[in-house]
C-alpha cells in the first residue's frame, strides 16, 4: 500500500527522519506533537501543563486538518506525560477537544519528553 506523507506549516516541522503524519489508505498515523509555537519553534506554557496541552492538542489538530480531517476522525490518541499526577488537568483538556464518541486512549507516564516538556499527544485518524 503507497504511503503519503503529511505536512503543514501550522504545526511545527519535523526535527528528525519522519512526517508530521503518513497516510496509508484511509488511515493517518500522525507523529506526536508537543506544545511547541509552529511559527517559533518555542516551547509554549512553560510549568504550565494546561497550556502545553493546549498547544499539543492545536498542532494535532492542525496536522489532522492537513490530511483532510479533523479530531472527530481521531480513533485512536496516545498521552505521554512526565508526571501523571497531571492526568487530571490534562483528561479536561482534551474534554474541550474531543467529543463523544471518544477515541480509544492510553495514557503512559514517560521519564522524559523531547525539549523538556512534560507533554505529547499522538494520534490515529481514519477518513472516509
Amino acid at each position: 500500500m503507497p504511503r503519503t506523507a503529511i505536512h503543514t506549516d501550522h504545526a511545527p516541522a519535523a526535527i528528525g527522519p519522519y512526517s508530521q503524519a503518513t497516510r496509508a489508505g484511509n488511515l493517518v498515523f500522525l507523529s506526536g506533537q508537543i506544545p511547541l509555537d509552529p511559527a517559533t519553534g518555542t516551547v509554549v506554557g512553560e510549568g504550565d501543563i494546561e497550556a502545553q496541552a493546549r498547544r499539543a492538542f492545536d498542532n494535532l489538530k492542525a496536522v489532522c486538518e492537513a490530511a483532510g480531517g479533523g479530531l472527530a476522525d481521531v480513533v485512536r490518541v496516545g498521552l505521554y506525560l512526565t508526571d501523571l499526577s497531571q492526568f487530571a488537568a490534562v483528561n479536561a483538556v482534551m474534554g474541550e477537544y474531543f467529543a463523544q464518541p471518544y477515541p480509544a486512549r492510553s495514557t503512559i507516564e514517560v521519564s522524559a519528553l523531547p525539549k523538556g516538556v512534560a507533554f505529547e499527544v499522538d494520534a490515529l485518524l481514519a477518513l472516509a
